[in-house]
């Protein structure tokens, strides 16, 4: 009939829906971002929780010792974030305060130039001011811009109060879930699918953990370096680069420069130590302690996740650049299990 075969027809039926449902998921994104964000908070506490089950006799439901987790982390959270919130809230109000006072100097007087590099002093704090200039125009309004899209992406406060509710219900139902999910499938294919299941929450878990841990030595190692050597706003700028860590690739970069850029206009005298530092850190980080945290199916090439980040910031915003790593690491080990059951 009019020129075309049954399986044409069945090809251009599978990409109509494979169009729809790209279209649909891309609609409800935000959503989607909740439940992720809401997954992801799970399994940051799932080992928490199954330790104090295990401390718990068996007659204790699961609900106890979720309850005990989820007060226990409220008061940590309570006890560790307000002074840390204040303190950066102080030194970012100084650092506001006593900025367009130091770029009408000379920012960079008390810092030593390479002999080599002297002759072009003049030029390179020219090009600071200017920096600093487009920071306060373009790039200030463009990170607040990202922070709106990130609250707007996780539904403002609405989205803040669904998370942990919705990880509550995913550490108390998450194996009857897996359980259902896995049965709706035809027989043939449950092992694939309750395989292809284990393989992602196993990458989940290392990812999201393996991110923490990044985070929280990046903010202990810079903020105690900066504060012996007497650096300024030591605990905003650590602060600052441990929140950059969960933006792969870019995020790490972004910190240091931030550091460095506010560090040279506040005349500390020692730049070039604080440089060799941020090296130093980061090929121990990248080198030592990411391979050793970081599960193998995040293994990546470099062009990869540049290109997952970029393309996650035009679809999602910051949501997209956070979320684009570990999507492209999750479709790898996909396919790599559908490649072995074909093969077998």
């Amino acid at each position: 009939m009019l020129g075309i075969d049954r399986r044409t027809l069945q090809a251009a039926w599978t990409l109509f829906l494979f169009a729809l449902v790209l279209l649909v998921i891309y609609n409800i994104g935000r959503t989607l971002i909740i439940f992720a964000l809401a997954l992801i908070f799970a399994h940051l506490l799932a080992p928490v929780v199954n330790f104090v089950e295990r401390i718990f006799p068996a007659s204790v439901p699961r609900v106890a010792s979720l309850a005990l987790v989820y007060i226990a982390l409220i008061a940590a959270l309570a006890a560790t974030l307000v002074p840390i919130g204040s303190r950066i809230s102080d030194e970012a109000a100084t650092l506001a305060a006593r900025l367009p006072d130091a770029l009408k100097g000379d920012p960079l007087g008390n810092l030593p130039f390479p002999r080599w590099l002297e002759p072009f002093r003049v030029q390179v704090t020219s090009l600071l001011r200017d920096w600093f200039s487009d920071f306060g125009q373009q790039i200030g309004p463009r990170l607040a811009a990202a922070g709106t899209s990130l609250i707007r992406g996780i539904g403002s406060v609405l989205g803040a109060i669904l998370i942990p509710i919705l990880s509550f219900f995913f550490l108390k139902d998450g194996t009857h879930m897996h359980d259902a999910i896995v049965d709706s499938f035809d027989p043939r294919r449950r092992e694939l699918v309750d395989n292809i299941f284990s393989d992602i929450h196993l990458l989940l878990a290392q990812y999201i953990r393996a991110l923490v841990v990044l985070s929280l030595a990046t903010f202990t190692f810079y903020s105690i370096f900066l504060a012996v050597i007497g650096g300024p706003y030591p605990v905003l700028l650590a602060g600052l680069a441990a929140v950059l860590e969960f933006i792969p690739a870019i995020g790490p970069l972004a910190g240091a420069v931030v550091i460095v850029m506010t560090v040279a206009v506040s005349g500390f005298g020692h730049l070039v130590l604080i440089v060799i530092f941020l090296a130093i850190y980061r090929i121990f980080q990248d080198y030592v302690l990411n391979p050793y945290l970081m599960s193998a199916g995040v293994e990546l090439h470099p062009l990869l996740v540049l290109f997952g980040v970029l393309a996650g910031e035009q679809l999602l915003g910051v949501p997209g650049m956070f979320f684009s790593v570990p999507t492209m690491a999750a479709l790898r080990l996909i396919l790599i299990r559908l490649r072995h059951r074909r093969a077998a």
